[in-house]
């Protein structure tokens, strides 16, 4: 969790807009059921009229209002209206007042009111004409007391609605439109849930973008930090993850946490905000039904947490099985024709479907677990809802709420319930990329064991002399060296062998020159130089590495063969390609150099593809050569005439070959015998053949004795 905030840090600044926002929005979504509950409450029950006082009424309704009245409410009452030239009274008083004013008055206006109902239902007779001091205030006292003991029962919202038929009744007998003040309310209360749902889609399309934005960013941070750290990567660090794990980091684990990332921005900041004002706005409407939403509240999470103890083991398995079924992919696309040539296609699509299969199942039932989540919250909603509306009609009943309150606190519960249920769902994604984030900051903390200098050094006089002292190296988690005790020197001008049996560390030697490995124990020096000393650019810039198998990027084979040197000149391209014995076969090509390359060099053959690999070292023009049976997949006569012409080429360089084939080195001015890790003979040709079995074998199990220049008594004599 804290990996994927760390991720955000670089913008705050579109964070703290996003919360601005998802502020706003929730303000208008919690203001929106309020509206609705109004334009019930108030709009339709009690036609528009918001105050129990009356906006305009008669002279006669105005004296007998203050009938029930103090003398300090008579006073409130009087000044809050102006008497108009018709003879009626106008209301004057201000929004501020009239809310103090309706508690304060709401009594005795409602006593006025009952009078009137009671004389009406004695005939329809007009209750006679009162002077104002026909009342004592001991007898308004009483007569409050009695109204109030009669009114307890019915509630405040009851007694609001018996206030506005009070007010509708003095608006009709002072001429005013009843049913126009209802509809101007009405337009008006629409008016403004229209601009807040307005505003609201504004806010949530302006948090969808940034949100969007910033786990876009997040993901391209992210892809841009491992490509680079495993670019910097040794061979050590790459053996230890994986090609294929590396693939799924880069891609399928970054995308879970870009994913989460933009929702969580849009969820997790909302669900406190609305869960929060939801319950503010419930504790307003006083409708005394609190333990329902904690009711609520406690089944959605224990719901939810039954589901995730369930699902929780299967998610963390999920990318694993992802790297797996990576791997197999891989391995199968990349062995395509070894599987076809061997007749292993049923054989690999098992493989392939076990991978397969065990990674659907595990999201099968991950999904099917999950899928249990939205009917269960359903269930809950719709269960909760009704028992609101159950608990609610005995209220309404009782008069002690309000149609329209009802409404709001049903969508207030929503909101929470809500609010909950988001930070229920993030709860199972978080997890998931969590995973992700744990896996990608196991590749971003991982160091190279191929470390640059503090003080590094210059390699000013470029000789090309490499010199190998007492080195030992041993692979990570290995319990043996490879390689054990290796000390020799090539110098520049002569061509350096390498060969032994299978295994033996041929690839591995050459491997540590360029530093692809650093050596265990040991030293390795070029021109006096060791090369930790220098840096990995200025190093490797010097060598003209050709690996074992040839390895061509996609584009043309122009620019294959400038990939270590861009600035070389067209002529110096040309010498490189007829050295390695590739001229004709690019001539041949209707493009020529501009043929294009498939990935990996997949529309070349293998002999044309380690031509075009020397071809790339040569355009370089390195002051060492390094050829790690770079000859292998040529046949003996373009071997044979590209050695001749590499021999010209390379004259000034120090040229290390390793081999297979024992005509590859026959004129080398050193070979190096190796077996099981070790120099087991250094020497010209004839000289191993003297002093070296293990050269001698290799030797005779590729020429003959004759073609060897060996007699066969001296043939028997070794033996």
């Amino acid at each position: 969790m804290v990996k994927i905030f760390k991720n955000m840090i670089p913008y705050w600044h579109m964070i703290f807009i996003i919360l601005m926002l998802l502020v706003v929005q929730a303000f208008c979504d919690l203001s929106l059921p309020q509206y609705t509950s109004d334009m019930i409450d108030i709009g339709i029950m009690r036609g528009g009229i918001v105050h129990v006082l009356p906006e305009k009424m008669t002279e006669e309704d105005f004296s007998k209002a203050k009938l029930f009245m103090t003398n300090q409410e008579r006073l409130s009452w009087e000044s809050s209206y102006r008497r108009e030239a018709d003879g009626t009274y106008e209301r004057i008083a201000s929004k501020e007042e009239l809310a103090e004013l309706d508690k304060a008055l709401l009594m005795p206006l409602l006593l006025n009111f009952q009078m009137e109902s009671q004389m009406e239902g004695m005939g329809g007779q007009e209750m006679p004409k009162m002077p104002e001091q026909q009342m004592d205030e001991t007898a308004i006292n009483a007569y409050r007391k009695q109204m109030e003991q009669m009114t307890d029962a019915l509630g405040e919202n009851m007694l609001l609605s018996m206030g506005a038929s009070y007010a509708n009744a003095c608006h009709e007998r002072a001429g005013v439109d009843t049913g126009s003040i209802q509809t101007g309310y009405l337009w008006n209360a629409g008016a403004k849930m229209f601009l807040m749902a307005l505003l609201m889609l504004a806010a949530a399309v302006g948090v969808g973008y940034l949100a969007s934005k910033v786990g876009a960013g997040v993901g391209r941070n992210l892809r841009a930090l491992v490509f680079q750290k495993v670019v910097g990567f040794s061979n050590a660090e790459m053996d230890q993850f994986s090609t294929a794990s590396l693939i799924t980091r880069s891609t399928n684990d970054i995308q879970q946490i870009q994913m989460v990332t933009a929702v969580m921005l849009r969820m997790i900041l909302y669900a406190p905000i609305i869960g929060i004002g939801g319950i503010y706005k419930v504790s307003q409407t006083r409708a005394g039904m609190g333990w329902i939403i904690a009711l609520a509240v406690l089944l959605i999470l224990g719901f939810v947490l039954l589901l995730m103890k369930i699902a929780m083991p299967k998610f963390k398995a999920m990318q694993k099985l992802v790297d797996a079924l990576n791997l197999v992919s891989r391995e199968i696309l990349t062995g395509l024709s070894v599987i076809r040539a061997f007749g292993r296609e049923q054989k690999e699509e098992e493989r392939f479907d076990a991978a397969n299969q065990n990674l659907m199942k595990t999201q099968l039932f991950t999904s099917r677990v999950m899928n249990f989540m939205m009917p269960g919250m359903m269930l809950v909603m719709y269960g909760i809802t009704l028992l609101i509306v159950w608990v609610s009609a005995h209220k309404i009943d009782g008069g002690t709420l309000q149609v329209g309150a009802m409404t709001a606190f049903i969508t207030y519960t929503m909101q929470i319930v809500m609010s909950f249920l988001m930070l229920t769902m993030m709860s199972i994604m978080l997890p998931r990329a969590g995973v992700a984030a744990d896996r990608i900051d196991e590749v971003l903390q991982a160091d190279s064991s191929v470390q640059e200098a503090k003080d590094l050094k210059s390699w000013r006089e470029r000789q090309g002399v490499i010199r190998f002292s007492r080195v030992n190296f041993r692979y990570r988690n290995a319990k043996e060296d490879v390689l054990k005790n290796i000390d020799f020197t090539a110098r520049p001008g002569e061509v350096t062998a390498i060969i032994g049996s299978t295994g033996c560390g041929k690839s591995t030697l050459v491997n540590l020159i360029p530093r692809f490995y650093d050596v265990t124990e040991g030293n390795i020096f070029i021109d006096g130089t060791d090369i930790r000393d220098l840096s990995l650019k200025e190093l490797r810039g010097g060598i003209g590495f050709v690996p074992q198998k040839g390895v061509l990027f996609s584009g043309t084979i122009d620019s294959n063969l400038r990939f270590g040197n861009e600035e070389a000149s067209d002529a110096c391209v040309k010498e490189s390609v007829e050295i390695a014995q590739a001229a004709d076969f690019i001539e041949e090509k209707n493009d020529g150099y501009k043929s294009a390359i498939a990935q990996g060099g997949s529309n070349v053959s293998g002999g044309q593809k380690q031509r075009l690999a020397i071809a790339r070292a040569i355009v370089k023009q390195p002051k060492i050569f390094v050829f790690d049976d770079s000859f292998s997949a040529l046949d003996m006569k373009t071997d044979a005439k590209l050695r001749k012409a590499l021999e010209k080429k390379v004259k000034d360089s120090t040229v290390i070959i390793v081999a297979q084939r024992i005509s590859t080195i026959l004129h080398a001015d050193q070979i190096l015998v190796l077996d099981e890790g070790e120099i087991a003979g250094i020497g010209t040709h004839q000289e191993l053949l003297q002093t070296c079995d293990v050269y001698r074998q290799i030797a005779k199990s590729q020429l003959s004795a004759k073609e060897l220049g060996i007699e066969d008594g001296e043939e028997a004599e070794h033996e």
